[in-house]
């Protein structure tokens, strides 16, 4: 019993030994948050994050702008500092003592003056020998990333700006070979860019008109994948639909085109009358008046001062007129109305003389209020508005 009794101070040292190891274990961060202007912060979010192993803490400043947080495990840490929600500083590679807190203190307005210093560094290129001591071989890593990124892509924007203003420039002067060569580099420079398809769009739509019937289909097809390359960037852009509708209506493929460009009316609005109109004279140009005067209606409803419109739906009754076998002309109800209307709202007008050769033969009065208009005559075929 003597010998069990003189064992237990022995027992009871070695038991304080252990939880005085286990007490060692125990280490501390803490600091001070001071916002832009100097002032100390309450209720910033710090956050711990364990790098070695696994491990994330978080604590908020008081009222002091003191936060501390103890009992954390021996290790490394990055800690950041979080106000509304966004993180105004942090500090990489942070080592816990045994026994001995660490500072790690956050100064918005610093961090802030730092964080433009930084950029304007990422930007020249260039670190103050300042700015190199206060940095971790991490941050200086990851600035020379950026500018080795900023520096590839300040080179990129340029060959993308070259070939691009230089195809823009050959689209002007209807170069249009050159335009696509421009182009076309500048699409596999940058892919994302939506005016650079619509303008190899339109290099292709007019590179067509030049060719060959043999070879203009294989190039408005170009056109079509162009400007579908944009309205894949830009689904919603009526204007883009209404120039695809355009190459489809060009091609022939009547379909394609009227889904096209009813896409564009759907999309806006405002876009709506001159889609209709250029679906209508695809199909004039295909020689499917009848169905091409249904879309000069849509027009004119959509924009009432559109005023081809209102000739163009003139000529499609025109060719419903009948004729007797005393050679009268007699044409649907509203007929001669429609050219009357279009010398109303373009007196001066590509087919103002055309309007009033339409109302002689109909035996119509041309109101004398409008403006001569010379011996303007009407084209061969209907012109689609761009």
């Amino acid at each position: 019993m003597l010998a069990q009794l003189r064992r237990l101070p022995l027992l009871a040292g070695t038991i304080l030994l252990c939880a005085s190891a286990a007490f060692a274990q125990v280490t501390t961060l803490e600091g001070s948050v001071k916002d832009e202007n100097g002032q100390p912060l309450k209720g910033a979010l710090i956050k711990l994050e364990r790098t070695d192993i696994k491990g994330h803490y978080q604590v908020k400043s008081d009222k002091k702008g003191h936060w501390f947080y103890t009992g954390l495990p021996m290790g490394t840490y990055n800690v950041a500092c979080e106000v509304d929600g966004k993180t105004v500083d942090n500090v990489q590679g942070v080592k816990s003592k045994y026994g001995d807190s660490v500072t790690v203190d956050f100064d918005a307005a610093k961090a802030k003056q730092q964080a433009a210093a930084t950029q304007q560094a990422a930007e020249s290129g260039q670190l103050t020998q300042e700015q190199a001591r206060g940095m971790s071989a991490e941050q200086k890593a990851a600035l020379e990333k950026q500018v080795k990124e900023r520096s590839e892509a300040m080179k990129k924007n340029k060959a993308l700006n070259d070939e691009f203003n230089a195809g823009k420039t050959a689209l002007d002067a209807k170069d249009y070979a050159t335009a696509e060569q421009h182009l076309v580099k500048a699409g596999e420079l940058d892919p994302g860019q939506i005016a650079v398809w619509s303008s190899l769009g339109e290099a292709y739509a007019g590179l067509a008109k030049t060719q060959p019937a043999t070879e203009r289909n294989a190039t408005y097809d170009k056109a079509a994948e162009a400007y579908k390359k944009a309205l894949a960037l830009k689904p919603d852009d009526s204007a883009i639909q209404n120039q695809l509708g355009n190459v489809y209506g060009a091609e022939g493929k009547m379909q394609e085109a009227a889904d096209a460009l009813n896409k564009a009316a759907s999309t806006d609005p405002q876009m709506a009358a001159k889609a209709y109109y250029n679906l209508g004279a695809n199909l004039v140009n295909s020689g499917k008046s009848d169905e091409a005067a249904d879309f000069f209606q849509k027009a004119i409803a959509a924009d009432p001062t559109y005023a081809d419109a209102h000739y163009q739906y003139g000529i499609c009754l025109m060719a419903k007129a009948q004729v007797d076998a005393s050679g009268k002309i007699t044409p649907p109800e509203g007929t001669a109305d429609q050219f009357q209307k279009y010398l109303e709202l373009k007196p001066e007008g590509p087919f103002a003389q055309s309007s009033k050769d339409m109302l002689e033969q109909l035996g119509s009065k041309v109101d004398t209020h409008y403006k001569a208009a010379g011996a303007d005559k009407a084209p061969p075929t209907t012109k689609k508005k761009k």
